[in-house]
């Protein structure tokens, strides 16, 4: 890896920014410093169509003095002192923030884990395009398909370190390999084009390239010739790709920050019960190899493993040291570094599985509505009033009939978490995980 990224002379930028932030009448500081290369190459019809290639090194202090704080961001080249002599200055004339400030020194963590983030595989741009011709021929031929809309394959390594003034360094890499694939079927205005991909910490978890290939392919020749259906309430199966976004809207509600704003529709609902007994849902940031696994948070404290709802009641909220403050809750180590400062998040939050598959429940239900597909983003934080479009499959006597498409589905999700029953094919490849979700009686508008 030394290669590839120098860590060492990460962790000493940091630290030479730190200590000139102090020299430069900072109370306290921290500094943050990523390193990254990525590579990627996008084919088309067997061809190589553009291949990138980019590397980027930035560094970011943030001062406090007093209450007040600035942060200043620059590359790895800008002399220290000229960086922390101007972030002193900004901070200094900033507003004061009554809850700013470095987590506390006892929150910081010791001993930074170990925990399978980094593939040490080196990956070429042949290798990448091999990968991503192997993917769309599959797709090619696949009878439906008339057409590929593109394949694309990538490889992304970064290196991160923090040091903080209270005596925190720490630092990690992680590696991210990439294959997707979009294959178009049908001919002029009745086209459907739909996509398959795959992203993983190790190339060795990766699915082949033909079966990624393949199941865009099986994707888009299911979508073609789409029906319209009448307006009217029905039962709606979220297959697990289309019901992460359901798990995201709950992750958006429980984050402390919009609820110390007030703009969360679960903002009264801590200690209460949000979904059905028997739901679980945890947030892991030890998950090895996982999507959104870390040692440490943005602020160098230790998360624990959240179980944020445990058989239907609400028990936390994602907690960042400012956002604990103005809550008066301790912080729970969800500190994601961004911008200016940090802000609380998830890690790998995941949807607990059911008992029973998908086809069970669609058994169950009858008839209704198999989501593939959602459009837009009508989802309002403040009363959880939830309108997007979609399309998908429709479904009778547990057996799918016909695609549709043009439609509208409704209802609040306080309302949809609560009636939420999830199926037993949990996709734990992403930092926000969830099987399948049947939920009975949304509106639905169509002709």
């Amino acid at each position: 890896m030394s290669d590839w990224i120098d860590q060492e002379a990460l962790v000493a930028r940091a630290s030479q920014l730190v200590e000139a932030a102090r020299k430069a009448g900072a109370d306290a500081c921290d500094a943050v410093a990523i390193t990254g290369m990525a590579m990627s190459v996008d084919v088309r019809d067997g061809r190589v169509e553009e291949t990138e290639r980019a590397e980027g090194d930035d560094v970011t202090l943030r001062v406090f003095v007093g209450r007040r704080t600035a942060a200043v961001s620059s590359n790895a080249m800008q002399d220290p002192a000229e960086l922390a002599e101007r972030a002193v200055a900004m901070a200094k004339v900033a507003p004061e923030d009554p809850y700013a400030g470095l987590a506390d020194a006892g929150r910081l963590i010791k001993d930074v884990p170990e925990l399978e983030l980094l593939d040490p595989l080196q990956v070429s741009a042949d290798a990448l395009a091999d990968r991503a011709k192997e993917a769309e021929a599959a797709a090619l031929e696949v009878s439906g398909v008339s057409k590929s809309g593109g394949a694309g394959a990538s490889w992304r390594l970064a290196g991160v370190v923090l040091a903080t003034s209270h005596g925190f360094s720490g630092s990690y890499m992680t590696s991210r390999h990439g294959l997707s694939m979009t294959a178009i079927g049908g001919e002029g205005t009745a086209m459907e084009r739909d996509f398959d991909y795959d992203y993983r910490a190790f190339f060795e978890d990766m699915d082949p390239p033909e079966v990624i290939g393949r199941r865009a392919a099986e994707r888009v020749a299911r979508r073609l010739n789409p029906q319209k259906v009448k307006s009217q309430t029905v039962n709606v199966l979220f297959e697990a790709r289309s019901a992460r976004s359901l798990l995201g809207h709950f992750a958006g509600a429980v984050n402390g920050a919009s609820v110390a704003r007030k703009t969360s529709f679960l903002r009264e609902k801590r200690g209460s019960a949000v979904f059905a007994p028997g739901i679980t849902i945890v947030d892991d940031p030890f998950k090895r190899r996982g999507a959104g696994t870390r040692p440490f948070d943005g602020e160098g404290t230790r998360a624990d493993v959240l179980h944020m709802v445990e058989d239907g009641v609400l028990h936390h909220w994602f907690l960042d040291s400012a956002t604990g403050r103005e809550l008066g809750l301790a912080p729970n180590g969800r500190a994601q570094r961004g911008g200016s400062g940090t802000s609380p998040g998830s890690t790998n939050l995941t949807l607990q599985p059911g008992s029973k598959s998908a086809a069970e429940l669609m058994a169950e239900a009858g008839t209704g509505l198999l989501v593939t597909d959602l459009i837009g983003q009508g989802v309002n934080g403040v009363t959880g009033d939830y309108s997007r479009g979609a399309s998908g499959l429709w479904f009778e006597n547990g057996e799918v009939t016909h695609p549709v498409s043009g439609i509208t589905i409704a209802g609040n999700l306080v309302d949809m978490f609560a009636r939420l029953v999830p199926a037993s094919d949990l996709d734990s490849r992403y930092s926000v995980a969830a099987p399948s979700i049947l939920i009975e009686g949304l509106a639905l508008a169509g002709e």
